[in-house]
Order: structure tokens, then C-alpha cells, then sequence
């Protein structure tokens, strides 16, 4: 039996087809398109833009998480975001996801309307983080991140640490069906972590639970292919597919429509026909 999520008004069924998650960064210093959304038109244009070109939800995050980006107040965060959240709602007819490790900041999202949670650390930074979630009811992404790029064992350590980040959602009351897992692409890892990963990735659907992945544009793509940020588009695409015949569940993409496409077509190979 197929496994099913409701994100705000969309059933998300598991293992039928890869979703697509579009990436909408409301900063002026994210690594990738810093500055570019910044008026409420322009996140407007955006959103409307991704949603035509196939997006099953958009996230939407208001601090660069890129290394060495300067953090930003609680206050500053929720400046940024709310205003777009509120105006989206009444926009798009997809579910929104708040990209934030902070309980207050999730908390004022989740209020605002956001439909889920896409939190970096894992709910490990922020204790009061599971609770928000729980009390509101909505699904989470648990990513793993480390403040070092030091491992006893990759792919081991990974596990041990959602498998932590999974029993603190458990006990503040997070439903299971909720969890998402993200093994953190770029997050305390060297570029051949990144890549042992991506050779790995099947292990981690071990967890049980959907797994969402985000290498969009990184700079271990950069690293093994050379050239920019903008020139990273045919190796995110690579990923893309990779990920999808390693069981990956959930794309977080700048590139919406190519990447649907991509997840289209190694979806027919993969998964069998499938229908909306």
C-alpha cells in the first residue's frame, strides 16, 4: 500500500511519482539567486512562474544558509518571509514550506498560513522547534547537518544522527507520517562527502521514511564540473535522475521546469506509468 502525506490541501502519495519542491529565497546573499526576489511583485512572478512549470510545493526561506553567510535576528527573519506567505495564500493554490531553524520564526510562519517545515538542523538547534511542529500539526523535513566535516562513518553517522533527530519529533508528538528526511547535500561536508552521498543515497531510504534531496546548484557539482553557479544546471540535472533510481522522494530545485521534465521522464522508467 502506497504511503500518503496531506500538505495543506495536496495528498502526496509516496513511491507514485518524485514531487518537486521550488526553491524561493526571499535574502539578499543566498549562493544562488541572492537579491533577485526581494519585492512582493517579484516573489509573486516567481512563485507563479515555478507553479507553471510543474512545482508541487514551494519553499520559502528568509536566511542565507550558504557557508559563512552572516545570520540574521529572528525579527529580520519574519520581516522577510510573512509578508510573501500571506501574499502567496492568496496567489497559488499549492502548499508553502518555511525554510527556518528557529521555533518563533516557524511559529509566526505556520500562523501566517505556511503548510510545513523545512528545518536544517534537523530540530536540533531550536529545542522548542518539535513542539511548533507538533502543535500545529504540519509536516516536517529533517535534515542532517554538522557543525564539522569530521565522520567515523559517513553514511553511519548520517543515519545515527536523523535517527536522533526522528526520536526528539517522535516524543514531542510529531505524527510519523510527517517526517520527511534530508540527508544535507553541502551541509558539514567535504564536496567527496557529497558525492559518497550520492553513491549512498538508497541506504538511507533504510530510515523508512520519504527522502527529500537538495544538491541544486552546489558547489560539488562546481567542483566536478568547473565553472559558476549558473553553469551548474546539467549537473544538478544529473542528480536529479541519480537520486530518483536511488529512491529519492522529494527534488529541492531552483531549475523547476527542467527538472520536472527530468523527474518525468526517469519517473516512466522507474517507476512504471503513472497519472495525476
Amino acid at each position: 500500500m502506497e504511503r500518503t502525506l496531506k500538505i495543506g490541501g495536496k495528498l502526496w502519495q509516496w513511491g507514485r511519482r518524485t514531487y518537486i519542491m521550488g526553491i524561493l529565497n526571499i535574502t539578499p546573499d543566498s549562493f544562488s539567486d541572492g537579491g533577485k526576489f526581494i519585492t512582493i511583485k517579484d516573489v509573486l512572478a516567481q512563485t507563479k512562474r515555478m507553479v507553471e512549470e510543474g512545482a508541487d510545493i514551494i519553499d520559502i526561506g528568509g536566511e542565507s544558509t550558504r557557508p559563512g553567510a552572516e545570520p540574521v535576528s529572528h525579527e529580520q527573519e519574519v520581516l522577510r518571509i510573512i509578508p510573501v506567505i500571506k501574499a502567496l495564500k492568496e496567489q497559488i493554490d499549492i502548499p508553502i514550506s518555511v525554510d527556518t531553524y528557529r521555533a518563533n520564526t516557524a511559529y509566526a510562519a505556520l500562523s501566517a498560513g505556511a503548510d510545513m517545515v523545512n528545518d536544517v538542523w534537523g530540530l536540533k538547534h531550536d529545542p522548542d522547534m518539535a513542539k511548533v511542529v507538533a502543535d500545529f500539526g504540519v509536516p516536517v523535513c529533517i535534515m542532517h547537518n554538522s557543525a564539522s566535516a569530521e565522520y567515523d562513518s559517513l553514511i553511519e553517522d548520517i543515519k545515527a544522527s536523523l535517527g536522533k533527530s526522528i526520536e526528539i519529533a517522535l516524543k514531542s508528538g510529531i505524527r510519523n507520517e510527517n517526517i520527511i528526511v534530508d540527508p544535507g547535500i553541502g551541509f558539514g561536508k567535504t564536496w567527496e562527502h557529497n558525492l559518497d552521498i550520492m553513491i549512498a543515497l538508497e541506504k538511507l531510504k533504510s530510515l523508512g521514511y520519504p527522502l527529500l534531496l537538495g544538491t541544486s546548484r552546489k558547489s560539488f557539482i562546481g567542483k566536478v564540473l568547473g565553472g559558476s553557479v549558473d553553469e551548474r544546471l546539467e549537473g544538478t540535472l544529473a542528480t536529479s535522475v541519480y537520486g530518483i533510481v536511488k529512491g529519492v522522494d522529494v527534488l529541492r530545485v531552483h531549475d523547476v521546469l527542467q527538472n520536472k521534465r527530468v523527474a518525468i521522464m526517469t519517473d516512466r522508467m522507474v517507476r512504471g506509468i503513472w497519472t495525476e
